[in-house]
This record gives structure tokens, C-alpha cells and sequence, in this order.
């Protein structure tokens, strides 16, 4: 991945500019997360700076960017109320140890089990969020102190501002691409609100409407190393557990996830184990120096990579600036529209969106479409983990029932007392009922053969379903043969044991799986 394509003097101008561009998003964004969380601005901030800082350096996927977001934030919720920040900060440091020991066990490699409907269905879902996130932004605070919807005059500088925004950014790669056009909207929009002395909301406004105080800030010193204070006690490594692996796995689902849709835009492959290392390292450190904790964003990824950032300057890039920011420039940053950074994420709405699965819904399986529109109408509702852990096994129950009826048995020879069935297609958990339907003791020959030679046995259950037919043909007075058997089906039978012909040339060699001792 480090290649030396990105290192180039056109490919750094492009990741330095890029993370400039996701910086001025990752403000806002941060903040807010910080507050689902039940958490103090900077502990938002020097969470995003921190994660995104080390897993530039040393994750899986460079141009991908990490930070605070919102699914982790809303499992920390409850244990910042019930505890205190103390024991979030601790928990992020646990959180991040299991995701090295993810990492070390190389179970990065199980994303590739994430069906292509699932994927879009993420893909889709996340794009409904990210727009659902930013309806947020035409609100304001009332004199009564309650959040109501923009109107009038100031809903129509902001959507008008939002509209200025994404017509640059669509139109000015037309014209040039000298820098990304989302960075040139946020200034020129910004540029034009102050010029013209735009009642818009700002930056700023949003900060005062989420505090409270109108003199709040995200003004800050660097973040200090910390042991959290909590006790070294079992009780409370107890407390942390349960939120520590929610929030790895959540975390790291959520960052395989982003990981190979941008592989899948930019044709590249990341490398899944290495971002668990990078994710788990980040979430460690930023454990000890009053983070939150964090994983991929995928909002802030797709607007760097369509900003053109490639290489793990841009991460870099967007941290080093996000900490200026909190350091000397905080009064500038808070001065931004917010329409801008609005317009900035509509357009990631429109690229993130896959528009070609509305059109191929009624050319693909109906099993297809309904994974699809499962996995977004659930990210919507819940989070991503869990919609993409409901469907992978929704699609996985629907793979075992189409494949549980393509098991066919026909008869291939036959006399008064002899007749030989042929089996052909998998012999498993699903398929068994099938099986045993087929067959009639009763009205057999006395000589049964069945022919397992086209036919995989692929469980306990299978098993199970062999020996209870024996035993059927036992009961009726009949003989029934076992042709062509692994050689570990041999061993784990029970009843038919006995009845298995051994063909040492012609019998199929695989492991069943099954916990059942031979």
C-alpha cells in the first residue's frame, strides 16, 4: 500500500490539502459526538487527533480516516452516567488491547464474510445516517432554551449557503483540480458569509447550543498522559468488560467495514489485521491521554478520498491541523458556517449512496433485495455492527436454505431384492429433514445400498440423520449398505458403523464438522 505513488510532489499537495479539508469537518463532528457521549468537548477532539494521528502512522488502510463517532459514542454513554469519565478512559484502554489481540489472531480476515448485499445495504444505511446527522444543524436554540427548526430569513441563508457549497464542489473539478473542492467551498463560503455579514450559524453557534455557554470554545493545551483513576481492582475490571469488547468489536466491525469500501473505490487492498494492530494501538494511547476513544469515519474517509488524499500523509495532515486548530485557531475555525460543512457532507451523501442498487433491484433475488434494504433499514434504526452482524446471518440462513433443497437422491439400479440410491448435493443441518422424507423402509427391498459418492456430509446433524436411518432399516428388518464415506464419517457414526463399505480408492477423504469425539 505505501507505495511511491504517494509519495510524489502532486500526490502530497493532494493528501496535505485533503486533510485540511477533513480537519475543518472533523470539528464539528467531534464535538458532537463528544456530547452523545456524555463527555467534554476536548475529550471529542483529542480523541479524533489522537486516533487519527496513529492510525495514519501505523494502521492497515492509509487515506483512511479515524477519529470519535457516534456508534461507540452511544454505547459510552451509559457508562460515563453510571461511572464517570474515568472509567470511559479506562475502558478505551482495554477496548484497544482486545483489538491488538483481534489483530494478533489475524481475525481481521473474517470481513471477507460480509455478503456484497450486506455491503451495499451498509453503504446504503450509512448514507441515510450521515444525511439523518446533519438535519440537526437547521435547528437552534430558542429563547425558552429548546432546540426548534430554522425559518424565515435564516433558513434561507443556510440552505442557500448549502446550495453555493455543493455547486463548487461539484462544478470546480470541471475547472480545475489544483486544490479539492470541498476545502475551496468551506472558504469561499465562509469568505462570503463574513464579507457580506451573513446571519449565519456558525461553528461557534452550534458549540453554544450544545454547552449552553455562550462563551464556549474548543480552544485547548495539548493532551496530557494520564492514567485513568479508577481502582485496580477485579470489581472494576468487571464494570469495563462488557463496554470494552462492545466497543472493540463495534469499532472494529465499523473500520473493516470503511477499510474495504475504500479498497473497493480506490482498487487497492488494505491490510484487515494491521488496522485492528493500528485501531487497538490508537485506542490504548488515547486511553491515557483523556480521549474517548474512537474507530474508521466513514463520512470523513469518503471526503478524503474524494478530496484525492491517498496516502497516510493525508491522516497525518488532518490530525497535526485538527490540533493547530484546538491550539492557535480556534476562534477562526469557530467562525465557519455551518451550511458549509453541511454542503460538504450532503455531497458525501450523494457519492457514499449506491444509486445502481435501486436500479438492479428487480433484476437480482428477491433473498438479495430484502438483505439490502434489511442492513439499511437497521443501520438506520440501531447502528452499523449490528446491522451488518444481522445481516450476515439473515444471508447466511438464506444460503443454508437454498442450499438444503438441492439435495436430490435417485435410484440406480433396482431388482426384487436389491435397490441402490444415489445421493448428490450437501448433507447438512438443513437438509436433513429432506433426507429422511426420501426414504421408506417399509417399502424397500431387503438389499438397500445408498451412495454417498456425489454427496459431502457436512455436520453433526448429518451424522446424526445417517445413524437414524440405520437404524430405521435395522428396525424394519432390512439391510442397508453405506458406500463411499469419508473416512472420519466412518469413525464418528454410531449405529451405522457396521453397515459402511470401505473403499480405500474410491472413498472421499474431508473432516466433518462436529464437536463429536471419534
Amino acid at each position: 500500500m505505501d507505495s511511491k505513488r504517494y509519495l510524489t510532489p502532486a500526490q502530497m499537495k493532494n493528501d496535505v490539502l485533503s486533510g485540511l479539508t477533513v480537519a475543518l469537518a472533523l470539528v464539528p463532528e467531534a464535538v458532537a459526538f463528544a456530547f452523545v457521549a456524555g463527555v467534554e468537548p476536548l475529550v471529542g477532539l483529542y480523541a479524533a487527533f489522537m486516533i487519527g494521528l496513529v492510525t495514519s502512522l501505523i494502521g492497515g488502510r492509509p487515506g483512511m480516516i479515524s477519529g470519535a463517532t457516534g456508534a461507540l459514542a452511544v454505547v459510552m454513554v451509559s457508562l460515563v452516567a453510571q461511572h464517570g469519565v474515568e472509567y470511559l478512559f479506562a475502558a478505551v484502554v482495554l477496548m484497544g488491547v482486545i483489538q491488538i489481540g483481534a489483530g494478533i489472531l489475524k481475525l481481521g480476515k473474517f470481513i471477507r464474510m460480509v455478503p456484497h448485499p450486506v455491503m451495499l445495504g451498509f453503504v446504503n444505511g450509512l448514507a441515510i445516517v450521515i444525511f439523518l446527522a446533519q438535519l440537526g444543524q437547521f435547528k437552534e436554540k430558542n429563547d425558552a432554551g429548546e432546540m426548534v427548526w430554522l425559518s424565515g430569513e435564516p433558513m434561507m441563508i443556510m440552505g442557500g449557503l448549502i446550495l453555493l457549497t455543493m455547486g463548487i464542489i461539484h462544478f470546480l473539478p470541471k475547472l480545475t483540480k489544483a486544490i479539492p473542492s470541498s476545502l475551496a467551498a468551506i472558504v469561499v463560503v465562509s469568505l462570503l458569509a463574513i464579507v457580506l455579514g451573513l446571519d449565519a450559524r456558525t461553528v461557534q453557534n452550534v458549540l453554544q447550543d450544545m454547552t449552553g455557554d455562550p462563551l464556549a470554545s474548543i480552544a485547548g493545551g495539548f493532551p496530557k498522559f494520564n492514567i485513568p483513576m479508577v481502582p485496580m481492582t477485579l470489581e472494576t475490571l468487571w464494570i469495563i468488560l462488557p463496554y470494552s469488547v462492545i466497543l472493540a468489536a463495534v469499532g472494529l466491525i465499523e473500520s473493516l467495514l470503511t477499510l474495504s469500501l475504500i479498497d473497493e473505490m480506490t482498487e487497492t487492498r488494505g491490510r484487515g489485521n494491521k488496522e485492528c494492530i493500528g485501531q487497538g494501538t490508537a485506542n490504548i494511547l488515547t486511553g491515557f491521554f483523556g480521549g474517548m476513544g474512537g474507530c474508521a469515519m466513514i463520512g470523513q474517509s469518503m471526503i478524503n478520498i474524494n478530496s484525492g488524499g491517498r496516502g497516510r500523509l493525508s491522516g497525518l495532515t488532518a490530525a497535526i491541523f485538527l490540533l493547530l486548530f484546538i491550539l492557535f485557531a480556534s476562534s477562526l475555525i469557530e467562525q465557519i458556517p455551518v451550511a458549509a460543512l453541511v454542503g460538504v457532507m450532503f455531497m458525501v451523501v450523494i457519492g457514499t449512496f449506491e444509486w445502481a442498487s435501486l436500479r438492479m433491484m428487480g433484476k437480482i433475488p428477491k433473498s438479495d433485495a430484502f438483505v439490502i434494504v434489511l442492513v439499511s433499514g437497521v443501520t438506520v434504526v440501531t447502528d452499523l455492527a449490528i446491522a451488518v452482524i444481522v445481516g450476515v446471518i439473515v444471508s447466511a440462513l438464506i444460503f443454508a436454505w437454498d442450499h438444503a433443497k438441492h439435495i436430490q437422491i435417485r435410484v440406480l439400479e433396482e431388482d426384487d431384492d436389491h435397490r441402490v440410491y444415489e445421493l448428490t448435493g450437501p448433507l447438512f443441518f438443513a437438509s436433513v429433514k429432506n433426507f429422511n422424507e426420501k426414504f421408506n423402509p417399509k417399502d424397500d427391498p431387503q438389499d438397500v445400498v445408498l451412495d454417498f459418492r456425489n454427496s459431502r456430509v457436512s455436520d453433526h446433524s448429518a451424522l446424526e440423520a445417517i445413524d437414524a436411518l440405520a437404524e430405521r432399516y435395522i428396525a424394519a428388518g432390512k439391510t442397508l449398505h453405506l458406500r463411499h464415506l469419508s473416512q472420519e464419517c466412518q469413525q464418528l457414526l454410531k449405529k451405522a458403523g457396521d453397515l459402511v463399505e470401505v473403499n480405500v480408492i474410491e472413498d472421499p477423504k474431508y473432516h466433518v464438522a462436529t464437536d463429536k469425539l471419534a
